[in-house]
């Protein structure tokens, strides 16, 4: 067995094993109804016999009646048996790309963030979207295509078998000369499927960073530039899509030319038995339509092996991805995640990104229950370090534990469960503010939610939105100004009601009016919790119980603000400058 074929019986067994299997029964049936269809070609072919030797030759009135009501009935099994099949495969290939689908998507939310770094959501988008699209398209053509005809090409084959094994042969003389240039085809069409597949990627990707940053695009003007290059992209996916339909075209093409050199040669070598009188022409109506008809079958069938190469692509890919696997893992004996509001201690983390060191020894303690603030220039290592805290990377050296549980040694689920997160760029869904803040909860009471709001401040602008809480937020938040998503990302911290608390720039985008309120209800929320802030207006962590400093990946100071201005060291300068910039301004 080739490569290629081993390939395909693979994909073929992947999907058969994780998806039709689901399905069974409600395939086997489809394929009974298929069978039926399928044999209908072989009894109609098989009625021109009597059709021709017994009415139109012989003349019979009685054969006349039979043989109409035999053909009627046939032509009436096929149309019930065709769409009994067809509405069962369309049910199966629905539910089978919906749990591709919803697999896909759930499995790739459980990969790493240098996966997704590396991946963009235009890409993985194509993949859930294009790719499992790609399948549903051909689904039906293909299982529908391989029964039905596959079936068909038995029953008329037999029939012919039954009238002459010799002109059988004859009418098949034509198949060698199609085997080399199919296997050619084949290959050709899967490698340029891919190749579309892998510019659809693309252009999702071109397109998700247009519409993402349409503003930035205006400003700078770049709209003819970005448009050249979607058109660019644009032409490269239609030479290969041409490139693979004239593939897919080719292969029955080839089926054609088998057919024409079989039906010239049954010609030539059955006729002269028709005029000798050694066959009747009811045998050679009977053989001519199966083999007649069978030429169809064959024909769509190399259609739908080109179709298959399109399909293999989508599947391989879609294997690919699900096959991957997160590099952090839930440990093999987990230990419970500790109880209360806990200590979180970092000593002597390391960490390397892509051979830079972005982590070096760094070590300190954010204490239980108190706000720990990190402060330092772009690149110091403080966003890294809630990454690590909350394990979306691991260190490479060094101890990191959360109320003396080190991080590594909790179920992912649990970890993150002690978390809160507040940044700078609020989460928001394109739904309704309820929806927003309870994420599909059904345990709040109304009491409960009308508490956080107050907190959050929500209350103090809902009022004012046309659907009160039932306004949709819009995309990203799009219907909601700077502060207003801040709260509603407050609000939903609030309901999640965890022991620690992480504060990522959640003001730094706000003005001095909107930040004044965003900074009341962050104070209500950090309150009995483990805080840790990430800072760049020092102002708003001057009542910081501690305050970390950080330089390149180093703990440089720790303290609080008073004791670090005292020190006149590297808070004191950030200080100062900020001091300056502010007056400047």
């Amino acid at each position: 067995m080739s490569d290629g074929s081993k390939k395909r019986g693979s994909l073929l067994y992947w999907l058969g094993r994780y998806y039709l299997w689901r399905y069974r029964w409600q395939i086997a049936i489809a394929f009974v109804f298929m069978m039926l269809e399928g044999s209908m070609f072989g009894f109609l072919s098989y009625m021109m016999k009597p059709m021709f030797d017994d009415v139109l030759v012989g003349g019979s009135r009685a054969a006349l009646n039979w043989v109409g009501i035999a053909i009627f009935t046939i032509f009436m099994i096929r149309a019930l048996a065709s769409v009994i099949q067809k509405v069962l495969l369309t049910r199966v290939s629905q539910l089978t790309v919906a749990d591709i689908r919803q697999d896909l998507l759930a499995h790739l939310m459980t990969l790493d963030s240098g996966f997704h770094q590396k991946y963009g959501p235009g890409y993985l988008m194509q993949r859930i979207e294009g790719d499992v699209d790609a399948i549903n398209k051909v689904w039906r053509i293909l299982i529908t295509g391989t029964g039905r005809d596959v079936i068909a090409l038995f029953s008329l084959f037999g029939v012919a078998l039954s009238m002459d094994w010799r002109w059988t042969l004859v009418a098949l003389i034509g198949v060698p000369i199609m085997v080399a240039p199919s296997m050619m085809l084949q290959r050709y069409v899967r490698k340029y499927a891919r190749r579309a597949r892998d510019i659809s990627a693309g252009l999702s990707t071109r397109l998700n960073e247009i519409f993402h940053g349409i503003v930035p695009i205006k400003l700078n003007r770049l709209e003819k530039y970005e448009a050249g290059r979607y058109k660019a992209l644009t032409k490269e996916r239609i030479r290969t899509t041409v490139a693979s339909s004239l593939g897919q075209s080719a292969l029955p093409g080839l089926i054609d030319v088998m057919s024409g050199i079989g039906v010239l040669g049954v010609l030539l070598y059955g006729g002269g038995e028709i005029i000798s009188g050694q066959k009747t022409v009811g045998d050679f109506m009977a053989f001519f339509t199966a083999i007649g008809l069978a030429f169809e079958p064959l024909r769509r069938l190399g259609a739908v092996s080109g179709t298959w190469q399109i399909a293999a692509a989508s599947i391989e890919r879609i294997k690919e991805l699900l096959e991957l696997e997160p590099e952090l893992r839930d440990p093999p004996h987990p230990v419970p995640a500790p109880k209360g509001v806990p200590e979180i201690v970092l000593k002597g983390v390391e960490l390397n990104y892509s051979g830079s060191a972005v982590l070096r020894g760094t070590s300190f303690t954010a204490e239980a229950g108190k706000t720990t603030a990190l402060v330092g220039a772009s690149g110091a290592g403080k966003s890294t370090v809630f990454n690590v805290l909350t394990r979306l990377v691991d260190p490479d050296a060094g101890d990191v534990t959360i109320g003396g549980v080190r991080t590594d040694a909790m179920k992912l689920a649990d970890l993150r469960g002690l978390f809160s997160v507040v940044s700078q760029d609020a989460l928001l869904f394109e739904d309704s503010l309820r929806e927003n803040i309870l994420l599909g909860r059904e345990d709040v009471a109304d009491e409960r939610l009308d508490e956080v709001l107050e907190a959050a401040h929500v209350a103090d602008f809902v009022p004012r939105l046309p659907d009160g809480l039932d306004s949709l937020a819009g995309t990203r938040g799009s219907n909601l100004s700077g502060g207003q998503r801040q709260r509603v990302a407050i609000a939903r911290a609030l309901l999640r009601d965890t022991p620690i608390l992480l504060l990522d720039e959640a003001t730094s985008a706000l003005d001095a009016a909107s930040e004044q309120v965003v900074q009341a209800a962050l104070d209500k929320l950090s309150a009995g919790r483990t805080t840790l802030v990430i800072a760049h207006r020092l102002s708003t962590i001057r009542n910081a119980d501690k305050i970390v400093v950080m330089d390149a990946g180093h703990v440089v100071e720790e303290g609080t603000h008073d004791e670090l201005i005292a020190r006149d060291g590297a808070y004191a300068r950030l200080h100062a400058m900020q001091f300056e910039d502010e007056q400047t301004v």
